[in-house]
């Protein structure tokens, strides 16, 4: 079956035949570029023995390439004026349940106990919404580990951070969180010119693919993660002064002398090796 959604044309006669418009609110920009759109689903690895959970749907243009590769898929709309039109274009399709609320709010474990059956993988593979793509994905990150693959669509500079490497400017808080779950990297870019209407940045494609066994170990996870945020609250500042905001000044001094760093180290230079010895040093010294 020839793919029906996706192009300009369906696009724009789809919103004027039900008097809609593409709504800042809910972040919604429609891809049109079918090339891309079978690029994005080829690359995703999906196959039948995949659960597919997708955010934002839209009007269903990669939701209709999932659902001809996936075992199941299991799309979440905010916007409920789009639920009857992805109803009526998905009817035939027996492998699909479109869920009208907010990811944010869902219990995605219990739906995915649900919907997978006998299906060995879960995905998700989304075009997700711009203005909380990274509350998305920590969210799903911090709630689940039964999706072993992410391949998401996103707003370039945020696809930069959450890929970001030791010493680049992309470099962030973000990007350690990844890291210490998966590996990530960016599949494709996306020219602002796929979408209608066209938003004011490019795109980027990322694949995050979870580690099948825990990797990194620090002795008090959540105080890793406090220090590496608090390392990066104000990027042009050294560790010590950031760090110093919450901890004794002589307590990182002694840190940095003991751990070899230098004087004037920024947390952009520190990998998340270094972030977890310093975690595990303030913690036994009861910083």
């Amino acid at each position: 079956m020839e793919d029906k959604i996706g192009n300009e044309k369906y696009i724009n006669e789809t919103l004027r035949k039900n008097n809609l418009h593409a709504k800042k609110k809910f972040g919604q920009n429609f891809l049109t570029n079918e090339r891309i759109l079978d690029s994005i689903i080829d690359l995703s690895e999906v196959d039948k023995d995949t659960l597919v959970i997708e955010v934002g749907p839209g009007l269903g243009s990669l939701t209709e390439r999932i659902l001809k590769r996936a075992g199941f898929l299991v799309s979440y709309e905010i916007d409920p004026d789009l639920i009857p039109i992805l109803n009526d274009n998905f009817k035939d399709y027996d492998n699909f349940k479109l869920i009208n609320e907010d990811i944010l709010n869902i219990d995605i474990n219990e739906d995915i106990k649900k919907y997978q059956g006998n299906l060995s993988k879960v995905y998700m593979v989304s075009n997700l919404p711009y203005y909380i793509t990274t509350p998305i994905i920590i969210g799903m990150l911090e709630k689940t580990d039964k999706i072993k693959r992410y391949v998401m669509m996103m707003q370039k500079e945020v696809a930069l951070r959450l890929t970001g490497k030791p010493n680049t400017k992309d470099y962030a808080e973000i990007s350690v969180a990844i890291k210490y779950r998966g590996d990530s990297k960016i599949i494709l870019n996306v020219p602002r010119t796929a979408f209608i209407p066209s938003p004011n940045v490019d795109s980027s494609v990322i694949a995050i693919d979870l580690y099948e066994s825990k990797r990194y170990f620090p002795k008090d996870e959540k105080l890793f993660f406090e220090i590496t945020r608090i390392a990066f609250n104000q990027r042009r500042k050294t560790l010590l002064n950031n760090l110093s905001t919450k901890y004794k000044k002589e307590v990182i001094l002694k840190m940095i002398k003991d751990l070899g760093y230098k004087d004037a180290i920024r947390a952009e230079e520190l990998t998340i090796d270094d972030f977890i010895k310093i975690s595990d040093y303030m913690g036994d010294n009861n910083a």
